[in-house]
């Protein structure tokens, strides 16, 4: 038997109920099977503890954690910004009241992205002097001052995290030695300079390695600002907050890295006075709200090894498969969404219906015995899941998605147009 990660507290117990309805409650809702639902309590209950933790720091969430509609429009209100990476996330936005905190990073921008950004108003992350070039080109060509930030690409990386950004040659941001030059070029040619952003890593969990990450980060966006001569009107910190998805890992204790920023920000050096400061998230908000559940088809045992064969998988729930980044595999949590507190336990494999050995979502796990008709939940499913996955791979249906705990709002099913 192989080890997988902890449940999150807000889903333990079987049978499960998520946002106060059981999962075959809400597989009825849905009409079929696979499908995500996304419990948007356990969202703002995780957006008001960043807002105690760190209570002079923008938020801006990081659209490509999940860029589900009903969502967005229901993060909008509460949040102070989004951070999108392509012209398609900023369409995903376009009728949501976020003015404008907005702001567009990923290298590689095309031209008519880059147009559309500077047309919305939107904040451009430059990551490259090549891009700055063609920016303040295509503001002059339409008539409009562009705002632009310019992307760090710092010396430093944060110790730990699942993927790191600076310390090293990358496609992401301006080399920290050339970034003032390019800030001070943009000012010069009559642009509007946001300031910096600067990004060192994703997915840390621990406290330390991002409270040290920050001070740093704090310490290179003064150095810069020095050398522009300018207090940039912000200073994006990034993100990097991880959450325990394998066995072993604990949550992040954000309490202890707000203490130490906000000591830091009562004390910052006179060119950073009068800054603002943002972070941006995204799976720390969302990825443990979200549920993946999806029916078994199929129950066999082979050479003595049970497989649970379900109606979804790796083309709807890819990182729970290894296969989105993960150089070791390892187990996700995962239950028998529909098993009795009492049912016996066994150890199998739950594998999903597309033809390839790749296909599995869990690994000879402990889990209650299932069968036929019973379903399969995959937690930590609210980031990097649908929109991250193979969805048209081998033309299997399209899965449900659900936005549930919606004051005031009913429940939102939705058909995937990935597949």
């Amino acid at each position: 038997m192989k080890p997988m990660g902890t449940i999150p507290a807000d889903y333990a117990g079987m049978p499960l109920t998520i946002a106060g309805r059981s999962a075959e409650a809400w597989a009825e809702a849905a009409g079929d099977t696979p499908l995500f639902v996304y419990d948007f309590a356990a969202i703002a209950r995780r957006i008001a503890r960043f807002r105690a933790a760190f209570p002079h720091v923008d938020l801006h969430y990081a659209i490509k954690a999940n860029p589900f509609a009903p969502l967005l429009e229901a993060m909008a209100p509460l949040v102070d910004g989004f951070d999108v990476a392509s012209a398609g996330e900023l369409a995903r936005i376009a009728g949501l009241k976020w003015g404008a905190a907005v702001s567009f990073a990923g290298p590689g921008k095309r031209r008519d992205e880059i147009e559309a950004a500077i047309r919305a108003g939107v904040t451009i992350n430059l990551e490259s002097e090549g891009e700055a070039a063609r920016a303040i080109a295509i503001g002059d060509m339409l008539g409009v001052v562009p705002r632009l930030a310019v992307r760090v690409n710092p010396e430093i990386e944060l110790r730990g995290s699942g993927m790191r950004m600076g310390g090293r040659a990358s496609p992401f941001g301006i080399d920290a030695d050339r970034a003032a030059a390019v800030a001070s070029e943009v000012i010069e040619a009559g642009a509007d300079w946001r300031g910096w952003h600067i990004f060192a890593g994703s997915q840390a969990l621990d406290e330390g390695a991002i409270i040290e990450t920050q001070a740093e980060t704090l310490a290179l966006a003064a150095r810069l600002s020095e050398q522009v001569g300018v207090t940039p009107p912000l200073v994006n910190l990034g993100g990097g907050f991880g959450i325990p998805y394998f066995p072993g890992e604990v949550p992040l204790d954000i309490e202890s890295v707000g203490a130490a920023l906000c000591a830091r920000l009562a004390d910052l050096p006179a060119v950073l006075a009068g800054a603002r400061f943002a972070m941006e998230l995204g799976r720390w908000l969302v990825g443990e709200a979200g549920v993946y559940l999806t029916r078994v088809v199929d129950r066999k045992v082979s050479r003595g090894e049970t497989f649970i064969v379900t109606d979804g998988g790796m083309n709807h729930q890819l990182a729970a498969t290894g296969n989105l980044g993960t150089v070791v595999r390892r187990n996700y949590p995962v239950g028998v969404a529909t098993a009795a507190a009492d049912t016996s336990r066994e150890v199998a494999s739950v594998v999903g219906p597309l033809c390839t050995p790749l296909d599995r979502l869990a690994d000879r796990v402990g889990i209650a015995r299932a069968g036929p008709g019973d379903l399969i939940a995959v937690f930590m499913a609210g980031a990097y899941g649908l929109s991250a996955s193979p969805a048209g791979f081998l033309g299997h249906a399209a899965p449900r998605e659900i936005l549930a705990g919606v004051p005031d709002v009913p429940n939102a099913i939705f058909t995937s147009p990935q597949a």
